[in-house]
């Protein structure tokens, strides 16, 4: 690959394809466009091409720009690196040329002579050949570079060439742009290249394949179509490939690791039940819960394989109210003090507030004992509010309390315990 001679190089190997022209034959030409002076190529910047000797004839490869090449400035060197090794990509670059003829005693005739000869030169060579590169400057190794070097005519429009020949402080000439790219200069910094895999996974038995449809979660039904679920209620799942050993786990932020519990008997391949555990099965599940959402996946453990897991769902666990006190206040009392109690326990972390009717009160004390089986008591200061029937509701982490009945179906109906009655 390439080092850093390597612009030399390709100027190098341009100026000798440019040399051709000294040994043309002008014999059969007309005088005023026939060169009978010394022919020169030289590789000057614009302003010294001359240098006050208008006598030869001259024609001049200047490189005036060099830029990035996008398409392999963050690409590895091909057979550099190999898969696993972690190479640096090379230092690539676009060179752009400019090709200008001067005739002698600055004759324009003799000079669009040698720009037309050069123009053709580098047209019948729209590839550097490995040969020419080696030839012109082998320390470089340009010629050893794997993709090939091209030579595009560019194009410059007046603008652009005003300006360089002005930048120079020199009288326009005349003159052809091309492009040469790309041009690949390797990187001195070494490649980290990993030892050997010796052992793949603890077995030396590398990933499994299963020609199967994963498990797939697609609802999460709640029962009586509630807009949360509560402790005891049976949640049903829809999917497929609920075959095997099966464990749904919920995820909440506010608890240290997800719970599992196992699906009620009866599942089939699409269907399952599973139920949220309430007090009367476990006296700490008010500790061991938090009210607010959850994620909930599937994990499917089968004989000899990985376990699966599906895609997760959202579901909402409402926090309970279990009571409230007094269930009826006065309205020349108020403000006054209502205290609930609920499950689960409330978090220090987690937002509450209490709905009274259309209002939301934020509570003036949360207190939760130390002991797991407790249940939370809060109490909120109530003001300013006429008399009549209000309902509670108490909302955590923006999942509201259930104050509903479902004794009935048909009109459901609200939970006499859930209201508090403001008297005239």
């Amino acid at each position: 690959m390439s080092n850093e001679f390597a612009i030399a190089a390709v100027t190098r190997t341009l100026r000798n394809l440019l040399n051709q022209i000294i040994n043309a034959d002008f014999s059969g030409l007309p005088d005023d466009t026939r060169p009978t002076a010394e022919i020169t190529v030289t590789t000057l910047p614009l302003d010294k091409v001359r240098n006050g000797d208008s006598s030869r004839n001259q024609v001049n490869l200047f490189l005036y720009h060099a830029e990035p090449n996008t398409a392999w400035r963050n690409r590895d060197i091909p057979r550099q690196v190999r898969p696993g090794e972690s190479g640096h990509p090379p230092l690539a670059l676009n060179l752009f040329y400019l090709i200008t003829g001067y005739g002698q005693d600055d004759s324009e005739l003799i000079g669009h002579l040698l720009l037309g000869m050069a123009m053709s030169i580098l047209h019948d060579h729209p590839l550097l050949s490995r040969s020419e590169i080696e030839s012109a400057l082998a320390a470089s190794e340009l010629h050893q570079q794997i993709e090939r070097i091209r030579i595009t005519p560019q194009p410059i429009n007046l603008d652009e060439t005003s300006k360089l020949w002005t930048g120079f402080q020199t009288e326009y000439r005349l003159s052809a742009a091309y492009q040469v790219a790309a041009v690949l200069i390797e990187s001195k910094r070494p490649t980290t290249t990993p030892l050997p895999v010796l052992r793949r996974g603890s077995e030396d038995q590398g990933v499994f394949a299963v020609g199967t449809p994963s498990p797939l979660l697609r609802a999460v039904n709640l029962p009586n179509h509630k807009p949360g679920a509560e402790l005891g209620d049976v949640l049903t799942l829809e999917g497929n490939g609920f075959t095997s050993d099966l464990t749904v786990r919920l995820h909440n932020e506010h608890l240290p690791a997800p719970l599992a519990l196992t699906p009620l008997a009866g599942g089939t391949e699409v269907t399952m039940r599973v139920q949220l555990p309430d007090t009367a099965v476990d006296l700490q599940v008010p500790s061991q819960w938090a009210a607010g959402f959850y994620t909930l996946t599937v994990v499917v453990q089968r004989n000899g394989l990985p376990a699966w897991v599906t895609n997760a769902l959202p579901f909402a666990l409402a926090p309970q109210v279990l009571s409230r006190a007094p269930g009826s206040i006065a309205v020349g009392a108020l403000p006054a003090a209502l205290t609930l109690t609920c499950i689960p326990q409330i978090r220090p972390e987690q937002r509450v507030s209490l709905l009274f009717g259309g209002r939301e009160f934020s509570p003036d004390t949360i207190s939760t004992p130390p002991d797991p089986t407790a249940v939370t008591t809060l109490t909120v200061t109530i003001d300013d509010v006429l008399p009549g029937d209000y309902v509670v509701r108490l909302r955590v982490d923006g999942v509201d309390s259930i104050p509903v009945t479902f004794s009935q179906t048909v009109p459901p109906q609200f939970d006499d315990d859930q209201k508090v009655t403001i008297t005239p």
